[in-house]
């Protein structure tokens, strides 16, 4: 009731409500309530998305609309609700309440606080449902969003307004990549959003004590459904989430919003619909699922400065079964977003993490999304290390390689371990820059494997104390010159002498 009077309270100050004043009062009545859904009858001029009251006290969002009856999920608990119970239709659609005070805070898919601290104050509320920026609207994707993580920068590039599919079974560090890309963004003034979907309450109580950890709650706003709340709550919850990342969009922000995952919010759709009696296709999903997804992952963009300069950066997480990225959910958000991470379990269980597999990870944004330094240096990483894995496999086989063959494969275990890296632990622009370009130009060719992670920690201290100054330019020009190559050369063989000695 609390929130429905907010929602009361908003409309009759909000201009956009104004022509639903003169609208009569609907009412209808409810045919039957079941597992977080009830089918009403009766209300011949409701609209999909618009809210309902239950005589009971408990809000409704509608979701289906076939030639005789109204499908709704109900907001709330719904054992209150019993049939032949009267409804009014409240004439306006589902809002989240949205605020620069949600920053820090941790919410449930209706704005309501779930962490036990002060209600959040606000009269505005953008609608879960919104039509995605036109092509009008917006601007090609190449500002770079910087990860931390060296695999990600160096050969999968993600640019601000851009969609990555994280993908990947379970276990293989997901949600520790898309959390590496929050704590990476302390100083790149990027509000970031995490969206927990059908995850343990646990799981998400890490989550939020990862980011306080690292400083990283205050610029992070945390939307949780979790595996207990009811379904329809699931379903809710991304849209939820996206509202509020266009509420700082629209204020010129760039925003980095991650959803945890899709696989579950499908699930739960999947749940809605078979109670509703919609045809099942494959899989028992209904047959609009595609568009469940497209339509939320369309309004990640960058919108042009005419019409406010932000941009949405969507991090979209999809689990997979034995590594099956053909199955029917995986592939249709694959075909939606701009390319995909796959994570591979026998990369993670061979110590190589964050376990992306070159071969299959692409972004489709490329190049365009990387700074002119990593461009530079990373140009010809990604096919070497391709050319590496396959050469690898091959070689098993052959009892005497050529000495060419033996450098090449040398070359490309040493650039496999540079780019592990340890969780929680991002990188400056400036300190992956450095252990990359030590890689890529050979000089790690005469290291042994145990001791490259030793031999970038001696670098990155030498970088701090000695190359202060040339990280500093770095970080701030994200361009490297001849001069800048020549001062990291030498710190570099500094480090070998060391390793020499």
């Amino acid at each position: 009731m609390k929130l429905l009077d907010q929602y009361l309270r908003a409309i009759e100050k909000d201009s956009r409500f104004a022509q639903l004043k003169g609208k009569p009062e609907e009412f209808g009545t409810v045919s039957e309530v079941k597992d977080g859904v009830a089918v009403l009858f009766g209300l011949d001029k409701i609209a999909y998305g618009e809210l309902v009251e239950f005589e009971s006290g408990s809000l409704g969002y509608v979701i289906d609309l076939p030639e005789d009856e109204v499908g709704v999920v109900v907001l709330g608990d719904y054992l209150k609700i019993r049939a032949g119970e009267q409804v009014k239709a409240l004439g306006n659609t589902l809002s989240v309440p949205v605020s620069e005070a949600l920053l820090g805070r941790v919410v449930n898919p209706l704005g309501e606080v779930i962490d036990g601290k002060d209600k959040i104050k606000t009269d505005k509320f953008y609608p879960i449902e919104k039509v995605a920026p036109s092509v009008v609207k917006r601007k090609s994707v190449n500002e770079p969003l910087h990860t931390g993580i060296k695999a990600i920068d160096a050969l999968i590039p993600i640019g601000r307004g851009q969609r990555e599919l994280i993908i990947g079974d379970r276990g293989t560090g997901k949600t520790t990549v898309a959390l590496d890309s929050i704590i990476s963004q302390k100083n790149e003034k990027v509000v970031c959003i995490y969206c927990g979907i059908g995850q343990k309450n646990s799981k998400v109580a890490a989550v939020i004590e990862l980011l306080r950890k690292h400083e990283a709650l205050k610029y992070t706003v945390v939307v949780n459904a979790s595996a207990a709340d009811p379904v329809s709550l699931q379903y809710l919850a991304p849209y939820a989430a996206c509202a509020i990342a266009e509420y700082f969009m629209d204020k010129g922000k760039d925003v980095l919003i991650i959803y945890d995952d899709l696989t579950k919010h499908a699930w739960s759709y999947r749940q809605i619909s078979l109670i509703l009696r919609r045809p099942a296709g494959r899989e028992a999903y209904p047959g609009d699922i595609f568009y469940l997804h497209s339509r939320l992952l369309e309004r990640a963009c960058r919108l042009d400065e005419k019409y406010g300069g932000g941009s949405i950066t969507a991090l979209p997480i999809v689990e997979t079964l034995e590594g099956d990225i053909s199955s029917y959910i995986p592939t249709n958000i694959i075909s939606i977003t701009d390319g995909q991470m796959f994570l591979e379990t026998d990369l993670f269980n061979a110590g190589i993490r964050p376990a992306i597999n070159v071969g299959i990870s692409v972004s489709r944004v490329g190049g365009n999304a990387q700074s002119k330094a990593m461009k530079k240096i990373a140009s010809k990483l990604k096919l070497e290390l391709a050319q590496y894995r396959e050469m690898a496999a091959f070689s098993q086989f052959e009892s005497e390689l050529d000495e060419e063959t033996k450098k090449f494969l040398n070359r490309g275990s040493k650039l496999t371990h540079v780019l592990i890296q340890k969780q929680n632990k991002p990188y400056s622009l400036a300190e992956e820059i450095g252990i990359i370009w030590a890689g890529s130009r050979g000089f790690l060719d005469t290291v042994s494997l145990k001791d490259v992670e030793n031999f970038e920690i001696r670098l990155q201290s030498l970088l701090k104390s000695k190359g202060k100054k040339l990280m500093e330019k770095l970080n701030r020009e994200k361009v490297i010159g001849d001069e800048d190559e020549k001062e990291l050369e030498k710190l570099v063989k500094d480090t070998l002498g060391y390793f020499k000695a």
